[in-house]
Order: structure tokens, then sequence, then C-alpha cells
């Protein structure tokens, strides 16, 4: 996996805290979604999707930066 710290004032930034926010912004808009098409009392356990959803997309945000770089 490729994960280079990147310099941004002096301050070096974990590539995880991209890949992180990126996810997060993905969980959000999925989130969104789907408690629009299927409304918010077709998931019983809503903390437990959302977690998973997150760590779902960060996952795979991590996996698509890698495999972009080359690195995999």
């Amino acid at each position: 996996m490729a994960l280079k710290e990147y310099a941004l004032g002096g301050i070096y930034y974990s590539p995880l805290l991209l890949y992180a926010l990126v996810g997060l912004t993905a969980t959000i808009i999925i989130r969104f979604l789907v408690h629009r098409l299927l409304g918010s009392r077709r998931l019983w356990y809503q903390a437990w999707v959302d977690a998973s959803l997150f760590v779902l997309c960060t996952a795979a945000t991590a996996w698509f930066g890698a495999t972009a770089t080359g690195a995999a």
C-alpha cells in the first residue's frame, strides 16, 4: 500500500487521514441515498450499518489509492 506522508506547511499528514475523509464523504452520500430509497425504518441497526459502511468505504478508498499509484 502506498502510504507516503504528505508535507503541507511543514507538517506531515498520513494518507490514511485523506482516505478516511473520502470514506466519510462517500458514507454520508450512500447513507443519504439508502435512507431516501428504503426509509429509516427498514434498517434495524442504523449505528452498525453506518459504522460498517464507513469502514468499507475507507478500505475501498485506500485500495483504490494503492492501485492508482501502482503499489499493489
